[in-house]
């Protein structure tokens, strides 16, 4: 795993996290929710190939 994605990671929850204060402040919750659900779905994105080769892994480790 690379020490890339975490900051990748971090980088994305801090944008959506300053992105959402500023919605809430200018009185738009749904938005803020809306950019709160993309800002997930794209760390999902980038988690589920390391999630994937793990499981894989365990399934060799435990086959043998």
């Amino acid at each position: 795993m690379d020490v890339n994605i975490i900051f990748k990671i971090a980088a994305v929850g801090i944008l959506v996290s300053v992105i959402s204060q500023i919605l809430k402040q200018s009185g738009r919750e749904e938005h803020s929710f809306l950019v709160s659900l993309a800002g997930l779905i794209l760390v999902l994105f980038w988690i589920v190939p390391y999630i994937y080769e793990l499981f894989e892994t365990i399934k060799e480790l435990f086959l043998l």
